[in-house]
């Protein structure tokens, strides 16, 4: 059972369901948006979210496979203690049940066309792992959108279907909000691929995967990164300008928690080369995800 919980990742599935939680409870309910959802709902929503999901980190696994025994043997489960059958097997089962569960909340809602969301995350963390982990970019970039698309889900099923003319314009503003946050997850997220395959740059080149840092080199692909880096970092500064600067806390929180591990990112990216160097600035840009999409929980405190 431990193999198949690190299979999933079951600490991620756990942080996307925190931060699905937290939107609905430390954004939605505090600021009396009109919701669609109820508890169940919801927590129907989330589990299929998180079933899909798992889906994603499984199959990446078995595609992956070849890559991973060069580049980190000791966290290989497939072929090593589970079978590719049965991992095949777990895929679909996954994959199945959330799509399902999906179909079943968006006819609830009253919009069966919203089971694209669920049948477009599931096919696209399909393709990424069959053949667009293999082009340069292409990959990073839908990873990056499906990570960016979790809060802009919330906003779908729970806050779109409750918009009438009378609360229009809150709900709007709620909904920006929310696509703010998406595109910062989406940003954040995109320099972790590629510090990732920074890392892992001998096993994607045994695998015949063509990643950026192969195709451009480890020191072209930090000057990229440097670059990159700076839309997040001025991104953040901008929202400290135009709607933080009055709240000591908010302004607090920001500087310490995101804006110095970036600013530590940009300083140190430049010169990276060894893979401990990169596997601490990926690690750092997953803190920087974590304490920005938790941030969301704590608007009440800062904007009420």
């Amino acid at each position: 059972m431990l193999n198949y919980l690190k299979l999933v990742r079951a600490g991620n599935l756990v942080f996307i369901a925190l931060t699905m939680f937290l939107i609905k409870y430390g954004l939605f309910e505090p600021f009396g948006v009109s919701i669609t959802l109820n508890l169940f709902g919801f927590s129907m929503l989330v589990l299929a979210v998180v079933l899909v999901a798992a889906g994603g980190y499984v199959i990446n696994d078995i595609f992956d496979v070849q890559a991973d025994l060069k580049n980190k043997p000791d966290r290989t489960f497939i072929k090593n203690k589970i079978s590719e059958k049965s991992a095949y097997r777990l895929f679909f089962v996954l994959t199945i049940i959330g799509v399902g569960l999906g179909f079943y909340l968006s006819n609830m809602i009253g919009k069966p066309g919203f089971t694209a969301f669920f049948i477009f995350g599931s096919a696209i963390l399909y393709l990424y792992n069959s053949q667009f982990q293999q082009t340069i970019l292409v990959g990073n970039i839908l990873v990056s959108l499906i990570v960016g698309l979790i809060p802009i889900g919330v906003g779908l099923y729970d806050l779109l279907p409750a918009i009438n003319s009378e609360n229009q314009q809150t709900q709007s503003t709620i909904f920006s909000i929310l696509i703010d946050y998406s595109i910062f997850a989406f940003l954040i997220n995109f320099l972790r691929e590629i510090v990732k395959d920074q890392q892992d740059i001998n096993g994607d080149y045994n695998a015949g995967y063509k990643t950026l840092p192969i195709v451009f080199g480890k020191s072209r692909t930090n000057k990229i990164l440097f670059v990159i880096g700076l839309i997040p970092l001025g991104f953040l500064i901008y929202y400290i300008y135009q709607y933080l600067f009055e709240n000591t806390r908010a302004v607090v929180y920001t500087l310490f928690l995101l804006v110095a591990p970036l600013l530590y990112f940009q300083i140190n990216i430049w010169t990276a080369e060894k893979k401990t160097e990169f596997a601490l600035l990926s690690k750092i840009l997953k803190a920087v995800l974590f304490f920005g999409l938790i941030s969301i929980g704590l608007l009440q405190f800062i904007l009420l």
